[in-house]
């Protein structure tokens, strides 16, 4: 048994890292190359139930310490996905499906079908900032969220996350909801709302004016949500924002998590960063007598 196996419940993976949603995961081709690149797990870009072009350029707005982005959740719908996921079937680490949707029984359509697709996992988008009627717009009310996760858990028989914001004052509330109705596992966070100017335009840079946060910049917001979370509630918390070396997966590690998601890190880095991220953990844990990752899940509150 290798020291970087980690588990979300009865998920295993074979290291601690994932691919976020929304980075290099429309296709099967983008999937394998993450695999094989050393990711413990794909996480899918969003999905919803039809196809969806998004916002016009500009989408993406590169800074120092991380990226701005509002692509307003393009994808190609559930059912042109069905042959990506097919072709997918020969990788080697579980493809966790993402879904957003309007109502508890959209979402519910889109886990069965990512189920029916081979999905190791549901995702649940909860926590889009930029998308009207759907993402944090459901995702910050523990109400909706507790019917989301009840309506999915009942129409699947795989694993669901929630992916939560933390663009809400009732953070904990929501996951106390999630696990209350059932969730398996919170990945918390998603981006910030954030927004940049040109002052020669003189207005802002993104069409769609507002847009969400990601990269180091967010780093330290998603530990303490993290870190809140483990105080908070028992099912497992996979930690995103920021992750882009060894350091910054053992300190999610430490705050509370059971793995952690990169997503900006892929942009920034490349590819190699996941291999950099577990040989540089591996080294850590042998230095410090740490034996596998889950003795290191949630030390700091000791």
């Amino acid at each position: 048994m290798s020291s970087l196996e980690a588990s979300i419940g009865r998920l295993s993976l074979r290291n601690p890292t994932m691919l976020a949603s929304g980075i290099m995961d429309e296709t099967a081709g983008s999937f394998l190359k993450v695999a094989h690149a050393g990711a413990g797990a794909v996480v899918t870009k969003s999905i919803g139930s039809e196809p969806r072009n998004g916002y016009a350029n500009p989408t993406l707005i590169e800074l120092d310490e991380g990226y701005i982005n509002a692509m307003g959740l393009p994808n190609p719908g559930i059912e042109a996905f069905a042959e990506e996921m097919s072709e997918a079937r020969s990788c080697p680490v579980p493809i966790i499906g993402s879904i957003f949707a309007s109502s508890p029984k959209e979402f519910a359509f889109l886990a069965s079908k990512m189920q029916s697709y081979g999905a190791a996992a549901i995702e649940l988008n909860l926590s889009c900032p930029h998308a009207k009627g759907y993402g944090m717009e459901l995702g910050v009310d523990p109400e909706v969220v507790a019917a989301v996760v009840k309506e999915v858990k009942s129409s699947c028989s795989i694993p669901v996350f929630a992916k939560l914001t933390p663009n809400t004052h009732r953070l904990l509330e929501v996951a106390k909801a999630v696990e209350a109705a059932g969730g398996d596992a919170i990945v918390a966070i998603n981006t910030v709302k954030a927004m940049a100017i040109s002052a020669e335009m003189r207005r802002p840079i993104l069409s769609n004016k507002g847009g969400g946060l990601s990269g180091p910049a967010i780093k330290p917001i998603g530990l303490r949500c993290v870190y809140d979370l483990r105080s908070t509630v028992k099912i497992p918390i996979i930690g995103a924002g920021g992750v882009e070396d060894w350091r910054d997966a053992v300190e999610y590690i430490m705050a509370g998590a059971s793995a952690v998601q990169v997503g900006s890190g892929v942009g920034r880095n490349g590819l190699q960063v996941f291999e950099a991220i577990c040989s540089g953990m591996e080294a850590f844990m042998e230095r410090e007598g740490f034996g596998s990752v889950r003795q290191m899940v949630g030390v700091a509150h000791e």
